[in-house]
């Protein structure tokens, strides 16, 4: 008489839980590419994160640019005269009134952050020329104060202010207000 030998139990739950996992490792070797392909790239996350600008090495009266989210910004460092100056100004003289304190953060009036671009056709603005001693656009004459105020030409408004706050007294944050 031949006798069947009973089947190991242990032997198939390891074989079944086996057989499971590395069927749920494949299924998620498979997915993972799929899901991966929905992220942004790094260009379009970089363009969008806030940047840190130290502000220590800039000289008072000088003008620096950089780019952000793929846009020319200037940073200037205004002296006293020139934030006098902008203070004086009356609104009823300026073309897009605009109080020189709504341009810049509050106890800060040396640090003025504006778009570099020429709100006409967004030309890049040449620093400390024109009558006003802030930008003068060689393209179609337009002009700002220190203040990147309009004060004549076919630009309508003002230089836009970007998002930025202080971080401290010697760095900001442009891209967060």
């Amino acid at each position: 008489m031949t006798s069947i030998a009973a089947p190991d139990q242990s032997r198939r739950d390891f074989l079944f839980l086996a057989t499971g996992a590395v069927g749920a490792i494949g299924v998620g070797a498979a997915a993972w590419p799929l899901i991966a392909q929905m992220n942004p790239d790094r260009e379009t996350i970089a363009s969008g994160v806030p940047i840190e600008v130290s502000l220590a090495p800039i000289a008072e009266g000088q003008i620096i640019s950089l780019i952000w989210r793929g846009k020319p910004i200037f940073i200037r460092h205004r002296t006293p005269d020139e934030i006098a100056k902008e203070e004086a100004t009356r609104l009823s003289d300026l073309m897009d009134p605009q109080s020189d304190a709504d341009r810049v953060k509050a106890g800060k009036a040396q640090w003025l952050v504006v778009y570099a671009s020429c709100t006409h056709l967004g030309c890049i603005p040449l620093g400390k020329q024109g009558d006003w001693g802030g930008w003068f656009c060689p393209c179609h004459g337009s002009q700002y104060d220190a203040s990147g105020r309009v004060r004549h030409g076919p630009a309508a408004t003002n230089l836009p202010v970007p998002p930025y706050a202080f971080v401290d007294d010697t760095t900001i944050r442009i891209g967060e207000a």
